[in-house]
């Protein structure tokens, strides 16, 4: 009597291996759902991080303007705690108020600042325009001495924002000398 005991060959996957695939594959597709949500929450904050740069220049240029001008002595392009005009510590986007210097004490927070932008029409100063509150926008600027040069001072200006999740500093550092 012959033996008619023959070997299958592997007709395919085993159940288990087949649950093994699924979690791998898974595991793949959330990791991907998270970078693509991670994504677009950074591609989101690029607008936030140009207005900080715009904003962080724009308090520069008017120290700088303050100065060049002759609105303000070279003694006052410091902080209120070192005899000058400029608020120690972060303040809200406002107004500059009467004197138009950026972060000064006459800043005018009843009318926080905000930033228009062209409407569906692709045309600034029409109605259909959109009005971006910045109200989660602060901004700190810190005049300090030069070591050794009493006619120079480093202007430091950070714009702090909320974008999002995330907590987000922008930090704008130059020089300014007393002469214009």
């Amino acid at each position: 009597m012959k033996s008619t005991n023959r070997q299958r060959a592997d007709a395919g996957f085993t159940l288990m291996e087949t649950m093994i695939a699924l979690v791998v594959l898974a595991v793949g597709v959330l990791a991907l759902g998270a970078m693509l949500g991670d994504g677009l929450a950074y591609m989101a904050m690029s607008q936030d991080e140009y207005i900080a740069e715009q904003k962080a220049a724009e308090a520069v240029e008017s120290v700088y303007t303050a100065r060049d001008v002759g609105q303000t002595t070279w003694a006052n392009i410091n902080n209120v705690s070192a005899g000058g005009i400029f608020v120690d510590g972060p303040t809200q986007l406002c107004d500059p108020g009467l004197d138009g210097i950026e972060g000064t004490a006459d800043d005018n927070c009843a009318i926080p600042d905000s930033i228009w932008t062209p409407g569906p029409d692709g045309k600034l100063g029409t109605a259909d325009d959109v009005k971006i509150p910045l109200a989660t926008f602060t901004r700190t600027i810190l005049i300090q001495p030069v070591a050794g040069r009493a006619d120079l001072r480093e202007v430091t200006v950070s714009i702090t924002y909320k974008a999002a999740r995330f907590t987000r500093t922008y930090t704008l550092v130059t020089n300014i000398s007393q002469y214009s």
